[in-house]
């Protein structure tokens, strides 16, 4: 798989950027079944919101879209292309998908502008390049003053936004999102809602964000309602409400 196609090439190749058919993902020898036959498409530019309750499959679908994992059957493709016969499954989410997760994830020893440069190690950058880039995405999330702090002096906002501006240090076309807002309190997760929706709507990025909050859910043009590991809804969001 080529890494950051053209435009031209990604239109040509195929109209979606994910299509599933069939996912299955089992555990424990088979014992756990977290994903029973999920399927769905997702096209250039959506919103898609991924609800549902603990267990029902939000988090290990992500990871298979994320190239961390791998199903158990089915089939997945991204932009026209198998993702289980990828190569350099790292490249793929190195230069191809950011990721943002409710943990955080920093590396604590680093400072704020290390943690974001971490993914460009994969880019050949050089030194002054991927630390003129970092800069640059820690000024757009409003930590310009914090970039030499570490990340046990931030404050939970202040660590998202860090990972936030660490998911976006590639420029991928696709961010995928774990309950990011979920260890924030509400004044925090919405500030980093907005940063999120925004890099979306400006970057004309690819978002499939997991949430257990449907006023988040409700910004999605699209929400996918799992249970029991199954896709039991697929649509507008505010019909989700009116069924709830």
């Amino acid at each position: 798989m080529n890494s950051k196609l053209s435009e031209s090439e990604q239109t040509a190749a195929s109209p979606f950027v994910f299509e599933a058919a069939g996912l299955k993902k089992d555990y424990d020898d088979g014992q756990v079944h977290a994903l029973r036959g999920v399927g769905f498409k997702v096209r250039e530019g959506e919103f898609v919101a991924i609800v549902g309750p603990s267990g029902s499959g939000k988090t290990t679908l992500l990871q298979l879209l994320g190239a961390l994992d791998r199903p158990t059957a089915g089939t997945l493709k991204y932009r026209g292309e198998s993702l289980l016969d990828l190569t350099n499954p790292a490249s793929y989410r190195a230069h191809e998908i950011g990721f943002i997760f409710q943990a955080f994830h920093l590396l604590p020893i680093f400072t704020a502008i290390e943690n974001v440069q971490i993914p460009m190690f994969e880019s050949h950058q050089t030194r002054a390049a991927r630390k003129t880039r970092a800069l640059e995405l820690l000024n757009a999330v409003g930590l310009a003053q914090r970039v030499n702090h570490f990340p046990a002096k931030l404050s939970g906002g202040e660590r998202q936004r860090v990972a936030v501006a660490r998911s976006l240090a590639n420029s991928p076309s696709v961010l995928l999102a774990d309950e990011p807002t979920g260890n924030l309190d509400s004044e925090s997760a919405k500030h980093i809602l907005d940063l999120i929706t925004s890099f979306h709507r400006d970057r004309r990025m690819t978002l499939i964000l997991i949430t257990h909050d449907m006023s988040v859910a409700s910004r999605a043009s699209r929400t996918i309602q799992m249970k029991d590991g199954q896709v039991v809804f697929d649509g507008d969001p505010a019909k989700l409400s009116s069924q709830g």
